[in-house]
């Protein structure tokens, strides 16, 4: 399927992009006073940030956090003229963030009653709830175990909605030193800035890497490892390119090895280079993304839940998330899954219990490097009713009651930790591997999945109707559906 189709997640912004223009005749004189607006302003590649800073001045911005590493400034500004007023030397290009803030895809949590918490009896894990855990058992976790539960220098930052550090399954998996809080593009390192507000989504994702083996709950893949929160959701639900900017440097810089990513940026699923709207949160979020790759992280992140086929980009009628959407048409190769579809990043698409795709996962030949369980709560009925217990069980934080639990959630954005899990076992087995080598080294330990035949839709019943998530596979041992295949922990450690 070559339309990208999303639903509306959050109420219309306007979408206010400044273009970087050539200043004539020196500056302009200082226009009306407006809102508050965010901006990310380049210097050019290579380059020190320090003409660009003296520019944001001279336009009445305010430099809120100077990523010199990559020439990237976050600035800030009430002059609705500051875009125009920046561009010039020092300066390649500059964007208002407004707008730009794309919807958590938080998918619902189907949370596990207390009565039953308290009856799960488990099995030799020592996890109660481990039983209905299919997941672990599918990319043989026990057998890994066995060999390695993980290295406690291994460091995972979870970019995400945050953790909750009092959760009984995270308290003792989670690296306090090096969790913070990007909302806005500036780092908060409060523990109460990157607990999570209104939403469970990192809470859920980081259960699945690192729960804890304490006779409670739940198992992660790699509960020996430790998770760092970084928090790139702010209070409202959405990520804004200048957070995730700000956690993939700041897990760089503070010794993290891997970082999962489930989620994209900007509201636009597909970030096209060649659109001067977008092109400034392209530039930037590649620059921090070749940062961190620079300083030994590699960075996984979930294909998307769209059934969209990224190989072959034609037409996007879904986006932008964060209001009417609008179609594009004739899309290239120049538009981009981002994070997912940034050079060096591992691409995860996601599975059901029976191994085969979910429903749900996008999917592309050359784009999808492995898959992982991410759940499929609609294949046992053809997609009439869900069935909640084909999801993944996780630790959740319920935002209204304020208390932790465990729940169901399905998406890549589920299929995505299990892959950073295998990774952190395998780093925890094979320390010295350089992001390069571990991706590849994933993909070389996944076990193949073969394409169905002719067209696959698990869901010819699902209300949307019969044909709504129609795909088709293309490619042999390694093809569009499953990459090079599942991911495997107990391949990678023994």
């Amino acid at each position: 399927m070559n339309n990208l189709r999303r639903k509306t997640l959050a109420a219309a912004s306007a979408v206010t992009l400044g273009a970087g223009l050539a200043v004539t005749g020196g500056l302009a004189p200082a226009a009306a006073a407006g809102p508050e607006t965010s901006y990310l302003v380049l210097a050019p590649q290579g380059a020190t940030t320090g003409k660009a800073a003296a520019r944001v001045a001279a336009a009445d911005g305010t430099v809120v956090a100077a990523y010199d590493q990559i020439g990237v400034l976050v600035a800030r500004s009430t002059n609705p003229d500051f875009a125009a007023r920046v561009a010039g030397a020092g300066v390649e290009s500059v964007a208002s963030t407004a707008g730009l803030g794309t919807a958590l895809d938080e998918g619902e949590t189907v949370e596990v009653p207390a009565a039953q918490v308290a009856d799960a009896i488990g099995d030799p894990t020592k996890e109660p709830l481990y039983g209905q855990q299919w997941d672990m058992d599918m990319i043989h976790v026990p057998q890994a175990h066995a060999v390695t539960t993980g290295r406690p220098d291994v460091v995972v930052g979870v970019l995400d909605s945050g953790i909750s550090s009092t959760h009984p399954d995270l308290a003792t998996q989670i690296a306090k030193d090096k969790s913070t809080s990007c909302i806005g593009g500036v780092t908060d390192t409060t523990e109460a800035a990157w607990n999570p507000t209104n939403s469970d989504h990192g809470t859920h994702v980081a259960g699945t890497i690192a729960a804890a083996i304490n006779g409670v709950g739940v198992t992660g893949v790699a509960p020996g490892v430790k998770v760092a929160a970084v928090k790139v959701v702010n209070n409202d639900g959405y990520i804004f390119p200048e957070a995730a900017v700000c956690g993939f440097l700041w897990a760089a810089d503070h010794g993290m090895r891997l970082t999962n990513n489930s989620y994209y940026i900007d509201p636009w699923e597909l970030n096209c280079r060649n659109d001067a709207r977008q092109r400034p949160v392209w530039q930037a979020v590649q620059r921090a993304i070749r940062y961190s790759q620079s300083k030994g992280v590699l960075n996984v992140a979930s294909a998307g839940n769209s059934n969209y086929d990224l190989a072959h980009k034609i037409t996007d009628t879904g986006s932008p998330n964060n209001g009417t959407p609008e179609e594009r048409e004739n899309l290239t190769n120049a538009c981009l899954d981002l994070p997912a579809e940034a050079p060096g990043v591992v691409t995860v698409a996601a599975v059901g219990p029976t191994g085969a795709k979910s429903y749900y996962s996008s999917y592309g030949q050359g784009v999808i490097d492995v898959t992982a369980p991410g759940g499929d709560t609609r294949f046992r009925t053809q997609g009439a009713r869900s069935t909640s217990t084909d999801g993944i069980l996780s630790t959740t934080f319920n935002t209204v009651t304020r208390t932790n639990g465990w729940g169901y959630k399905q998406g890549t954005s589920m299929s995505g930790p299990h892959a950073t899990g295998v990774a952190a076992l395998a780093l925890s087995a094979h320390p010295g591997m350089t992001p390069g080598q571990l991706s590849s080294f994933l993909e070389r330990t996944a076990t193949a999945q073969p394409c169905p035949v002719g067209v696959y839709n698990p869901v010819p019943l699902i209300p949307t109707g019969p044909n709504a998530y129609d795909a088709t596979c293309s490619g042999g041992a390694r093809n569009g559906f499953y990459g090079a295949g599942v991911v495997d922990a107990y391949t990678v450690v023994k």
